[in-house]
């Protein structure tokens, strides 16, 4: 069989895929053969149980962590090491605390040598999807958790990055303010373009925001399944509660078992 990226068929714009993925780290496999593909516009969460390499494999297509052996590649070509096309949104709190929001915001796109007026009108339109126009003024010491989160998610979406990584964004928020966010992501998300990546340990969230999820087993992190998630978009919060999206999450919760009792002992340094 040929190799499919020397396929003459058209490539389209914006797809990821991982081919057979290892990383070890500090003498471990932390990732055996992951073989992923991620097609534009589509958002895909990983999860499975604690140590399956949900935020290894995240930060290797980041490129802050290098594979041992296997390829990334976004729109067919082989990608290494942090690049344009994929941005990150972290877990923990990654605003600078001695710049006001708007600098905040714009230090990618400042990073990367865009004009200042040109910066201020994405700076600008990224406040805007995330709510935070009005706040543009303000330290980091005067926001909320959620703001800002917010902050860290303006400052990826103004780069316009084809691939957004999201490492459990919301994970340290409270539930309330976790489900706001939930719901605003899920309409940037339908405006937008992007392919997404997304971390989570909390399976509603996946089954919420995702059109497919990717469970890895653990020792060493592999693929164990997939669950497609074909609810129309948008979801209003109350899509939580029917039946359909109960249905889901339950069938999430038993790949997720199976992945946990898949898992065999740690690999020997």
């Amino acid at each position: 069989m040929g190799d499919p990226a020397r396929s003459s068929a058209p490539v389209t714009p914006g797809r990821l895929e991982l081919r057979s993925l290892h990383v070890r780290l500090g003498g471990r496999t932390i990732l055996a053969d992951v073989n992923l593909a991620v097609e534009p516009h589509e958002l895909v969460a990983l999860v499975g149980p604690s140590g399956c390499g949900k935020t290894t494999l995240l930060g290797t297509v980041a490129g802050f962590v290098r594979p041992e052996r296997g390829e990334i590649r976004y729109d067919g070509r082989m990608v290494a090491g942090t690049g344009p096309e994929r941005a990150m949104v972290f877990q923990d709190d990654a605003v600078f605390p001695w710049m006001r929001v708007r600098t905040n915001v714009g230090y990618g796109l400042k990073a990367r040598g865009v004009p200042r007026q040109e910066r201020a009108r994405l700076v600008d339109a990224a406040l805007d999807l995330v709510g935070l126009r009005a706040s543009a003024g303000l330290w980091p010491r005067q926001l909320s958790g959620g703001m800002r989160k917010r902050v860290d998610i303006a400052r990826a979406l103004a780069v316009d990055p084809p691939v957004l990584l999201m490492d459990e964004p919301y994970g340290a928020l409270d539930m309330m303010t976790k489900q706001r966010l939930q719901t605003e992501f899920e309409q940037i998300f339908e405006r937008s373009r992007m392919t997404v990546l997304f971390v989570t340990h909390d399976l509603e969230e996946a089954v919420y925001l995702s059109d497919r999820v990717v469970v890895l087993a653990a020792h060493p992190g592999r693929v164990a399944g997939t669950l497609a998630i074909p609810l129309p978009r948008p979801r209003p919060p109350r899509l939580k509660l029917t039946p359909e999206f109960q249905d889901l999450r339950r069938q999430l919760g038993e790949l997720v078992e199976s992945a946990e009792a898949a898992a065999y002992p740690v690999e020997a340094a």
